[in-house]
């Protein structure tokens, strides 16, 4: 029992749908950040769930990995192939199956990217409102539990999906869930392959929650005097009951980043970028108070934009902000924090985390989706220098130390991947152990995207 032996069956399967080819595995063996190209064995193209089972038979028969893929913009290394084996590039499988605009939900293939899905749903007067930023594919955002720059007033994808197909590590095809709005039927198999990262399963379907477009929209840009009181300001709109729709946070390097990879003209100086959604009064109304409040802690430069298009420039801005990050620095690695804390400590964890930046001897910058305590730091480094690569590392652990002191977790919606493995025991204690427990009984020969989220003896 070899990969060879598996390849070779899968090709008699797929024909030229498996891919051996030298820039097929190179691109998928490829991260959006810091980590080695690791290419698998071959690439599969399935197109249906029937043929992503006998791929996973095959590949059980001869103990060969198999690693799901979705668009390739996930940011802890979850789709590499640490062990080779068979990427399964789900990008063929990128159907909407069925909308169900008068229970608002919809059914999807995994291949199925989240802008695709809002241009499908354009005449509908529904979107689904997870928004990571990248336009990743739906599986792979539903396997890494995504959430985004909506997450303070949609949820994340652990909220907004709720029923999957998913094809098991000997090939059996399940669903979890079904379109009801709520279920008490025994184990919530939806929740636990949620977030799995292709460890438990590999999903062929999803059924989503949408949500109907707001009559009115209206985001700002606006500057403060110091971090703190940016991130007061933040946490007293929340405790306030006021419904962001986004509230974003970026310090003033990030700022300095924006100007000169988009252009801008931001005061070097920490920002808030917000947005709301709801009737022309419930907007209204949410701008005027969030104004009060940004005013006491002392915004300035206001900047509204209500024209889509000028909204679409603030968050296609803010989506591309690890690019920008990049051109603080072109040509060196970058290492992106995904930290998560209590609202009322997120001052404290900003604050520490910037005075760990001013002392490291590279660049970094700060931004995240501070209405739910989420927040990044980027880390600009010359892989090729010892010191900065030791720098680089220890930073990482003493902002996810700075995280679970806090009360928080070392990743709000980036997920374990294999960056983030080395902490799972200092989160979870004992129940890391259970969940290994979950992972033997469903993969018991450890074939299903083997060396991610869970350490098995």
């Amino acid at each position: 029992m070899t990969i060879e032996a598996a390849l070779t069956e899968l090709s008699t399967l797929l024909g030229a749908r498996l891919s051996r080819s030298k820039p097929d595995l190179e691109q998928h063996g490829r991260s959006e950040t810091h980590f080695p190209l690791t290419p698998p064995d071959a690439v599969a193209y399935p197109s249906t769930t029937e043929e992503v089972s006998a791929i996973v038979q095959v590949c059980a028969r001869h103990h060969c990995p198999v690693i799901g893929w979705g668009t390739g913009t996930s940011l802890e290394g979850h789709s590499l192939a640490l062990s080779g084996g068979v990427c399964v590039d789900f990008s063929g499988m990128n159907k909407v199956l069925q909308i169900n605009a008068e229970d608002m939900d919809v059914v999807v293939q995994p291949g199925v990217t989240r802008e695709a899905l809002n241009h499908e749903l354009r005449a509908t007067g529904l979107f689904f409102p997870v928004d990571p930023g990248a336009n990743a594919s739906l599986g792979g955002m539903a396997m890494t539990r995504a959430s985004g720059t909506t997450a303070v007033r949609y949820g994340t994808m652990r909220d907004n999906v709720m029923g999957l197909q998913v094809v098991l590590a000997d090939g059996r095809v399940i669903r979890t869930g079904t379109r009801a709005r709520k279920s008490s039927a025994g184990y919530d198999l939806t929740a636990l392959m949620v977030g799995s990262e292709g460890t438990l399963g590999l999903v062929t379907e999803l059924t989503l929650k949408l949500r109907g477009q707001p009559e009115a929209i209206s985001a700002a840009v606006c500057a403060f005097g110091d971090m703190d009181s940016a991130v007061n300001a933040v946490i007293a709109t929340i405790q306030m009951g006021i419904p962001m729709a986004r509230i974003e946070f970026v310090d003033p390097a990030m700022a300095e980043a924006f100007n000169l990879y988009a252009g801008a003209n931001l005061p070097l100086a920490p920002h808030l970028l917000v947005e709301f959604h709801g009737s022309d009064a419930s907007v209204a109304q949410d701008v005027d108070r969030f104004r009060e409040i940004a005013d006491d802690f002392g915004a300035s430069g206001f900047d509204w934009a209500t024209r889509p298009e000028d909204r679409t420039a603030l968050w296609t801005m803010r989506h591309n902000a690890h690019y920008a990050s990049q051109a603080l620095r072109p040509g060196v690695r970058v290492l992106v924090t995904d930290i998560c804390v209590p609202i009322s400590r997120l001052a404290e964890a900003v604050e520490e985390t910037r005075a760990d930046i001013a002392a490291a001897p590279f660049p970094g910058t700060i931004l995240g989706h501070v209405g739910d305590g989420n927040f990044h730091a980027e880390l600009m480094f010359d892989e090729n220098d010892a010191d900065e690569c030791a720098a680089v590392h220890k930073f990482s652990e003493r902002i996810v130390e700075r995280a679970l002191r806090l009360g928080g977790t070392c990743t709000g919606e980036h997920g374990v991947g294999i960056g983030k493995l080395e902490y799972m025991a200092a989160e979870h204690g004992d129940a890391w152990a259970v969940m290994g427990d979950l992972k033997r009984a469903l993969d018991p020969d450890n074939i299903m995207n083997p060396g991610k989220v869970v350490r098995l003896n």
